[in-house]
């Protein structure tokens, strides 16, 4: 009999020495896979229960804001836990240092990407600003800049305004940084004959 130590001779052994390497490869690795498919799966069950949190708290705390900016912020927020749970689920199961190193890239892509798309997230969170104003609302006569107007709609990324018969649209980053809300008719009591 041979000596595991020793190398193969024929074909007929490397071939049981092949297949008992990979036999003993899963059961080792067995395991490991078990616990992360038992991972995913409750971690799946908690994404879910959070994800069902946070669009209900996302529903009372914006009540009147249209359905798309509770949708952004629970897809971003949806994005983000999965990510973690992916990460995590290779640690799990022995692939922690590709966990690293995928967390790693994936920070210098999100900066990257942020750079690329300061103007519109600059822009986004101006707009969810704009919208929680009370004082800037469809319907109100507002300067910004150069362009007097009355506002039509405001959008996330963009604010819509009618001057003289045509439609003017700015960037809510601009519009935030400066805008006059143009006198209201005071009601002073007087009539007109």
């Amino acid at each position: 009999m041979q000596d595991q130590t020793d190398p193969p001779t024929g074909v007929v052994e490397v071939v049981e020495r092949s297949l008992e390497l990979f036999v003993t490869d899963i059961t080792e690795a067995l395991p490991k896979v078990l616990a992360g498919i038992v991972f995913l799966v409750l971690a799946g069950l908690l994404v879910k229960l959070v994800m069902f949190a946070v669009r209900r708290v996302l529903a009372r705390t914006l009540p009147g804001e249209a359905p798309v900016y509770r949708q952004f912020l629970s897809t971003i927020i949806a994005v983000v836990l999965w990510f973690a749970v992916a990460l995590s689920f290779l640690s799990v199961v022995g692939l922690s240092e590709l966990a690293a190193a995928i967390g790693t890239s994936a920070g210098f892509v999100a900066l990257g990407v942020s750079y690329a798309l300061s103007g519109m997230i600059a822009d986004a969170v101006a707009g969810v600003y704009l919208l929680r104003d009370p004082d800037f609302n469809p319907g109100d006569e507002v300067t910004v800049g150069d362009v007097s107007g009355q506002v039509t709609t405001i959008e996330l990324r963009k604010t819509r305004f009618a001057v003289d018969g045509d439609t003017v649209v700015r960037g809510n980053a601009e519009i935030e940084k400066k805008w006059t809300k143009r006198g209201e008719p005071s009601d002073t009591g007087a009539t007109a004959d």
